[in-house]
């Protein structure tokens, strides 16, 4: 185990977590032996992190989070208070089903709001955003914003993070007024336009 990193007194790390440097494990956090974590990750209170899970650099997981075996976060996730991942699609106390574990991916700069829920099995697209308390059952294209019970898209997020002024599917141009950046819209497909050099 590295020890370049902050890791609080009460917190857990198993033999064999690797933890990159500038890292932050905070109050009751438990990682697990198996566990891939990069540099410049925030882990808060009370998350916990299974033995097949890696977490990339500068994710921030917030309060309550557990992260459990076969999710993967790629660089740059956010987990917001209190969101669930899962990874069996048919749970039973019963019946044991730890070779059924369906794999979750989150794409980089992605953003899980607050007391969501993520079932096994989807991938979240790169900077797509995820409102508080949505329950995900399919895979969210980059860029994506997407709300309610079962989760809808509803619109497209810039990579700054704030809502772009286009509908959830169709053609057009927009601008993030914070960056400048121009993002076009091509059907259902949303992406970064370079700038002509």
């Amino acid at each position: 185990m590295d020890t370049d990193h902050y890791q609080h007194p009460s917190a857990i790390v198993d033999e064999g977590a690797r933890i990159g440097a500038g890292s932050r494990i905070w109050h009751f956090v438990h990682v697990c032996g198996g566990a891939r974590i990069g540099k410049e990750v925030s882990l808060g209170q009370n998350v916990y992190v299974g033995n097949r899970v890696v977490i990339g650099d500068r994710c921030k997981i917030q309060n309550n989070v557990s992260v459990y075996d076969n999710v993967t976060l790629e660089e740059g996730v956010f987990c917001g208070p209190s969101m669930v991942f899962t990874n069996v699609y048919n749970p039973r106390s019963l019946i044991e089903r730890k070779d059924e574990y369906r794999d979750t991916v989150v794409r980089r700069g992605a953003t899980l709001g607050a007391n969501c829920t993520i079932v096994c099995g989807v991938t979240i697209g790169e900077f797509a955003f995820v409102g508080a308390g949505a329950v995900v059952n399919r895979d969210v294209p980059a860029h994506a914003l997407v709300v309610g019970v079962p989760a809808r898209q509803i619109g497209w997020m810039s990579e700054f993070g704030e809502r772009l002024n286009l509908p959830p599917e169709g053609h057009g141009e927009a601008v993030c007024a914070h960056t400048g950046t121009r993002y076009v819209l091509d059907g259902r497909v949303l992406c970064r336009q370079e700038a002509k050099g």
